[in-house]
């Protein structure tokens, strides 16, 4: 068969270019979904920085360890943190402990006040000594 028969789906002497179509849908199909895979990991991410969330960095932590390790409880788990709002345990306490500071200066005044002249203990021993 000469070339000139040769239908222009097929390759040719010098060329392919079916190949050549493929090799390119072949690259951009590997590089968007490398981009969909990392904008996946990143949801948790996301997530976070909107609520600004307290847990911020472990949340990264732990999508990058869901990165590169390929287990999925990684990113579930920084998935769950990013959406589940922990409560604050730390205000409650910090608020009782103000209240008995404020309780216990009111009564350290109150007692002075009901007691002015008590001596305190450096001047009763030195009232013992001498």
């Amino acid at each position: 068969m000469e070339i000139e028969h040769i239908p222009g789906y097929l390759a040719g002497a010098n060329s392919d270019p079916l190949m050549v179509v493929m090799a390119v849908i072949l690259v951009v199909a590997i590089l968007i979904g490398g981009v969909l895979y990392f904008k996946l990991h990143a949801v948790p991410e996301h997530i976070a920085h909107g609520k600004n969330h307290t847990q911020i960095q472990l949340i990264a932590i732990l999508t990058i360890l869901a990165l590169f390790t390929h287990n999925n409880i990684f990113w579930v788990a920084a998935l769950v943190l990013a959406v589940v709002e922990l409560p604050d345990f730390l205000a409650p306490l910090k608020s009782i402990a103000k209240s008995l500071e404020i309780i216990a200066k009111a009564k350290d005044s109150t007692e002075k006040q009901a007691c002015p002249e008590q001596p305190s203990a450096e001047q009763v021993s030195n009232k013992e000594s001498n």
